[in-house]
Order: C-alpha cells, then sequence, then structure tokens
C-alpha cells in the first residue's frame, strides 16, 4: 500500500517543477518581447532593440544580485521576527531539526514572530543560508503532529530551492514593471518612434511595433503578475507534497492548513510583499488590504484535498468544504 502514495508524490513533485520552470520561461520571454519592441518601435534599429533586451536582462541581474544577498534579512526585517535559540523554544527546535535530518539539509537559523495568528514561512538563498519563521500562535495553537507537517512544508521549500526560484521570477517581473513604466513615461512626455534605417526595416514595421510596445506596456506587468502568483501556487503544492515525504504523515499537514486558514485574526506584520512566503495566505478576505489582490496561494480545499490523494482518502465532505471555502 505505501508504494502508491509515494509514486504519486513523485509524479506530483515533477509536474509541478515543470509548471514552475514553464511559467519562469514565460515571464522571460514576455520581458525580451517587451524589450524588443520597445527598442525597435522608439528607433526603428534590430540592433537598438538587442541593446534594450540586454539592458533590461541585465537591470533583472542587478536586482538579482541585491536580492540575493539582502533578501532575507529585509524579510525578516519586514516580519520583527526575532531569532531563537534552543533553550526557549525545545519542542520547535526538536521538530526543525528532524524535518532537517530527513531532508538531509543543513540546520536552518529559527526565528518567532510575536503574533497570535499562526502561521510561518521560509527564506534564504540556500540551504546553507535558511531560515524558518513561525508566529507564537502557531506554537500555541497546533499540536505536534501540525507542527510538524508545517515545518516539513517549510523545509521543502528550502530543499527545493523556492526561495530562490520565486525570487528570480519576481525580480523579472519586477523588471518588466519598470521597464513597461518607463516606455509609458517616455511616450506620455511627447516621445515616439525615429526614423530607423530602411535597411532595418524602418517606415510602417516600426510604427506598428511602436503600437505593439505600447500595448505590452500595459498588459505585460498584468499578465507577468499573473504568471508570477501562478507560479507561487505551483510551488506550494510542490511543498505540501515534499512534505508529506518529510514527515510520512499527510494529516497533521492537514490539519494544520485548515487550522490556520479558518483562524480570523489577522497578521499585522505580513504586507503584500511578503505574504507569498507563508504557508497560508496571511492577508484574510475580510481584511480591507486584500481587496483587488490576485491569490497568492491555491485554494485550501483544492490543498487538502491533494494530500487525500496522496493517501487514497476520499475528498472533504461537503460540510468541510463549505466550511474552508472562501477562507484563503
Amino acid at each position: 500500500m505505501a508504494s502508491v502514495p509515494q509514486a504519486t508524490f513523485y509524479s506530483e513533485q515533477s509536474a509541478n517543477r515543470r509548471n514552475s520552470v514553464l511559467l519562469a520561461v514565460v515571464v522571460l520571454v514576455v520581458l525580451a518581447a517587451l524589450g524588443f519592441a520597445i527598442g525597435y518601435g522608439v528607433s526603428g534599429s534590430a540592433g537598438a532593440a538587442y541593446v534594450v533586451v540586454l539592458g533590461a536582462v541585465f537591470l533583472s541581474l542587478l536586482l538579482t544580485a541585491g536580492s540575493y544577498f539582502a533578501g532575507d534579512s529585509l524579510v525578516l526585517g519586514a516580519s520583527h521576527a526575532r531569532q531563537l535559540s534552543p533553550d526557549q523554544a525545545p519542542q520547535l527546535f526538536n521538530v526543525v531539526q528532524e524535518m532537517a535530518i530527513a531532508g538531509n539539509v543543513p540546520m536552518p537559523r529559527v526565528y518567532v514572530i510575536e503574533d497570535t495568528a499562526p502561521n510561518a514561512f521560509a527564506t534564504g538563498r540556500d540551504p546553507a543560508h535558511a531560515s524558518i519563521a513561525v508566529t507564537t500562535g502557531l506554537l500555541q495553537k497546533l499540536d505536534r503532529e501540525e507542527l510538524q507537517g508545517v515545518i516539513g512544508h517549510e523545509m521543502s521549500h528550502v530543499m527545493n530551492y523556492d526561495i530562490r526560484f520565486t525570487l528570480l521570477v519576481a525580480v523579472l517581473v519586477g523588471s518588466i514593471a519598470l521597464l513597461a513604466d518607463f516606455f509609458l513615461q517616455f511616450t506620455f512626455w511627447g516621445g515616439g518612434p525615429r526614423r530607423g534605417s530602411n535597411r532595418e526595416g524602418g517606415g510602417a514595421l516600426q510604427v506598428i511595433l511602436f503600437v505593439v510596445a505600447i500595448v505590452l506596456a500595459i498588459l505585460a506587468p498584468i499578465f507577468a503578475r499573473m504568471v508570477q502568483l501562478a507560479v507561487s501556487r505551483q510551488r506550494e503544492y510542490l511543498a505540501d507534497a515534499s512534505s508529506v515525504a518529510l514527515t510520512r504523515n499527510p494529516a497533521g499537514l492537514e490539519r494544520a492548513l485548515a487550522t490556520i486558514a479558518s483562524d480570523q485574526e489577522v497578521l499585522e506584520v505580513a504586507n503584500r510583499a511578503t505574504q507569498h512566503l507563508y504557508i497560508v495566505n496571511p492577508i484574510k478576505k475580510f481584511e480591507a488590504r486584500s481587496r483587488g489582490l490576485f491569490s497568492t496561494h491555491p485554494p485550501i480545499v483544492d490543498r487538502i484535498n491533494r494530500l487525500r490523494q496522496l493517501t487514497g482518502d476520499p475528498p472533504l465532505d461537503p460540510a468541510a468544504i463549505q466550511q474552508l471555502r472562501g477562507l484563503d
């Protein structure tokens, strides 16, 4: 019986990795297309278009380097997270150590956020520089099995290099937004197509690509943001499945997800920039700050039913679905 859940787990891993990489490639293609359309539309020169593309990629690399080395410190600081020692939270450290051994990764640094809303996140550029932060509410409201499921989920993000991957996608999306905003400002202040060389396809093609550039500058940031959120949702599915492989106990994570999602307390330190890091979206539907946001996490009902598929259990009954629907 044990072999069936394992096979399902590995297929889940493979599918989510493929989907995430594909989505990241799509964002990169959108960035390149926007850069080329702007460069050619303004100058009428293919050479200038390639320069704009290379400039956009170089900007992405600079932003990535800054986030790569300082991103975790900024996130932990913004979340008011405080580093813990083993004697301050022995059970938490014991669970984190168990999951690190199971995942064959170094022991991450452990932080706590003084907030009664239960939640947790992982950050860091690789397993050797990883940190896991949990709220005091999580420690108070979950039992040990549920805590194992949550820590297994966060450790899976570390093992799967999810933080580095989502960082790359976020930087690409940010680069698209910056490039689009710069071009729209340029157009607003009277910028337009300049006469290009006929040998390089000036004239009508240049005007067409200039119009295409305007359309892309308006739509590309929205599309790229939607892709970024899709990547985030795919990585959550993958971390759920990986947590089951570490704990061998999907019931713990299932109960933890339901408890965290149904908790009505607001996590004050969470914001739009950090919400995608948490195991469950910390910005609740009833909050004013949730308006206009796309979902950064898959629906809780869907996540729980996927966990149940790993063990062959039936999906949630209608009463449980009704209770959990709309919380995330």
